[in-house]
């Protein structure tokens, strides 16, 4: 885990402000657009278990550098279970996410003082990942919409909230004005290197720039 802490994935997320989750044909294409990702001014980056050799790209992946030099943050998705938590701290990994309430993913996280960030949909299920570790992913997004966000952000103003499913880099602005953190993209990013850039670039904090607390 970094140990300074502007590279705490919460912090790391709140610059991006744009994670992208990948689900994959294979270890190789993830490593690929991991890459590309990082070289389009991308840090932080969700592998998903759903991709068959996650955890070999993990391992190759979680050494690598983004553009500035920075360490990359390499996170697994969709975890789900303890034995998909260890594989994925083993080999590297930054942070955890699953896409609903996790226990068993929770413990461990505890245990190895990983981060994770527990998914939710309900105020209920949102709230007790925040009171757990001050974040949640709120899944599916699309759902709620970003009044949903909105409404958790007045109740739970210091939190790390990234909502994820069914959002398209069009609509990011209109999340993060809504009081996201950070929004999971899982369909949609430019595989055109300069489009991708352009992607992160308008959704970042500018490199250097302060924050607002709590975003």
């Amino acid at each position: 885990m970094p140990g300074h802490p502007s590279d705490h994935p919460y912090a790391v997320l709140a610059v991006q402000r744009v994670l992208p989750v990948l689900r994959e044909a294979d270890a190789d294409a993830a490593v690929l657009r991991t890459t590309a990702l990082l070289a389009a001014g991308c840090r932080a980056v969700e592998l998903t278990t759903s991709t068959p050799g996650w955890a070999g790209a993990v391992t190759r992946t979680a050494p690598l550098s983004d553009v500035h030099g920075r360490p990359a943050l390499i996170g697994v998705g969709t975890v789900t279970t303890t034995a998909q938590a260890e594989a994925a701290l083993d080999a590297g990994a930054a942070f955890l996410i699953s896409p609903y309430p996790a226990p068993e993913v929770r413990a461990v996280a505890v245990r190895r003082e990983a981060v994770f960030i527990e998914g939710g949909f309900t105020p209920g299920e949102i709230a007790a990942a925040v009171r757990a570790a001050g974040s949640a992913k709120v899944f599916p997004a699309h759902v709620g919409g970003p009044g949903f966000v909105r409404s958790l952000r007045a109740v739970l103003p210091g939190a790390v909230i990234i909502p994820t499913g069914g959002i398209r880099p069009a609509e990011v602005p209109g999340w993060l004005a809504a009081g996201a953190t950070a929004v999971g993209l899982g369909d949609g990013l430019p595989s055109d290197p300069g489009e991708l850039a352009a992607v992160f670039a308008a959704a970042a904090v500018p490199y250097g720039a302060p924050r607002a607390a709590g975003h």
